[in-house]
């Protein structure tokens, strides 16, 4: 079953000022650049998705929690295993505990935060 999908052109409307009096004039266009999320995704310029940008811009938050996380650094302790629930009572997560016997660093897997054993020789 092959379904092949027609594509449209978009329509934009563009303010415009004559004179006193103010107007909007359609114009159609099928350049029309997209944003990439946090999950990578972009759709092509011709997509019959990105219509519902066309009046407005598309708003993607820049501060994407991966990038906010790696800006945390790593917890270090002398325990061998360590417990995250992220902090916050109810805003947080359960409780997960975190083997730190192997070096480096050991991050959660529901917050992200990392932990690191110190020796203390």
């Amino acid at each position: 079953m092959n379904i092949t999908m027609k594509s449209w052109p978009l329509m934009k409307y563009v303010p415009r000022t004559c004179g006193t009096t103010r107007s909007v004039i359609r114009c159609i266009t099928n350049n029309t650049e997209d944003v990439t999320t946090h999950t990578g995704q972009k759709w092509e310029s011709d997509d019959y998705r990105l219509a519902r940008f066309s009046l407005a811009p598309k708003q993607v938050n820049p501060n994407w929690a991966i990038k906010l996380i790696e800006e945390v650094p790593p917890k270090e302790t002398t325990d061998r295993v360590v417990w995250c629930d992220g902090g916050s009572g109810p805003e947080g997560h359960p409780r997960v505990y975190i083997n730190l016997d192997k070096p480096g660093n050991h991050s959660c897997g529901y917050c992200g935060l990392r932990f690191v054993k110190k020796d203390h020789h």
